[in-house]
């Protein structure tokens, strides 16, 4: 909910003072995490948590748009979408031996602390004016395009689109992320302690696998407007390999695969989020990606309690593993087959 309204929000004010005040106020609840007495302020706390994370990815897409020319940016949206996977590789080892050693509560306490060592970096690269003025909405060029009333960007087929691809490989992010520590102790008898010890790698090679498609997508020489459909169908087999989850040996090799799906659902995120804030109003651009992003969130609030039902069930991730990466394909070809309407 928080991703589309806060990125209708960066598009009135701009990236550059939007995103201050975000981390700021994410910092604040983030370290309120140390504090809580009991479940419901904790609760309550993540809600707030997830909100206040809202403006980061429209403020960011918004950047890579206004920052670099239309050549590069499927190359920079590979590389913007390497922050998120960053984290998640250095957290689960940084978190885990934060808790063994000091608790939950410094391990909160300690993630706050990076949005105070951010906030001095983006103000001091954003301080020289010409920045200034490609991130700050009221000193956009008189001729751009007006802002299009929100009812009729909801309605923007290029946007509808995107969101295919979105919900195609958001579940595969979701079995990685969300489900991977559990997978590893449940399958494969992986202490709580020790899984920060694989769950590095998936992450890792999702930022490889963005910077890669993202850089050979600017590199080709495609007609105007063509969408690079070869790398985008590169990017949907590899998230279809998570069917192969269930005939793996060892924990290391089922990492391994958990990787190469991952680097897949990396591709497509990057290229149909290029794709389509190229086709998208320069006014909204933050809206489009708020919303690409909530996209990603309302699949994993499906899918996560399907999940969890069938590992109940089941008592193992095969049923999940296989029917997930057949998930992606259908999501992934109706992207390939829909012929966007092509830049003069």
């Amino acid at each position: 909910i928080a991703t589309p309204l806060s990125g209708w929000w960066i598009d009135r004010i701009g990236a550059r003072r939007g995103l201050v005040a975000s981390v700021l106020l994410w910092t604040a609840v983030a370290a309120l995490h140390a504090l809580i007495p009991g479940f419901w302020v904790l609760f309550a706390l993540r809600i707030a948590l997830g909100i206040a994370e809202g403006p980061s990815f429209p403020g960011a897409a918004q950047t890579v748009q206004r920052i670099l020319p239309p050549a590069d940016r499927a190359r920079g949206f590979g590389v913007l979408f390497t922050g998120s996977s960053i984290g998640g590789m250095l957290a689960p080892p940084i978190a885990s031996a934060l808790f063994a050693a000091h608790g939950w509560r410094v391990a909160f306490l300690t993630s706050a602390l990076i949005g105070l060592v951010w906030l001095p970096v983006w103000l001091f690269w954003t301080r020289q004016r010409r920045v200034a003025e490609q991130l700050d909405t009221a000193a956009q060029p008189k001729e751009a395009i007006p802002r299009p009333p929100l009812r009729e960007l909801i309605r923007n087929p290029e946007l509808h689109r995107g969101l295919f691809a979105i919900f195609a490989v958001a579940p595969v992010f979701g079995v990685a992320l969300s489900w991977g520590a559990i997978y590893l102790t449940s399958t494969w008898k992986v202490s709580q302690a020790g899984v920060g010890e694989y769950l590095w790698l998936p992450p890792l090679i999702f930022d490889g696998a963005a910077i890669l498609f993202g850089h050979l997508a600017s590199q080709q020489h495609r007609p105007h407007g063509e969408p690079p459909r070869m790398l985008f169908a590169i990017g949907m087999l590899l998230a279809t390999t998570l069917v192969a989850l269930p005939w793996m040996q060892g924990a290391w090799p089922a990492v391994y695969l958990l990787g190469i799906a991952m680097a897949g659902g990396g591709i497509v995120y990057t290229l149909a989020t290029a794709d389509m804030l190229q086709r998208m109003p320069p006014s909204s651009v933050s809206f489009a990606a708020g919303t690409m992003a909530g996209a990603q969130s309302l699949a994993l609030v499906i899918v996560n309690p399907l999940i969890g039902l069938a590992y109940d069930y089941y008592r193992n991730f095969d049923v999940v593993a296989i029917a997930i990466g057949l998930w992606s394909v259908p999501g992934c070809l109706v992207w390939l087959l829909w012929r966007p309407r092509l830049e003069r």
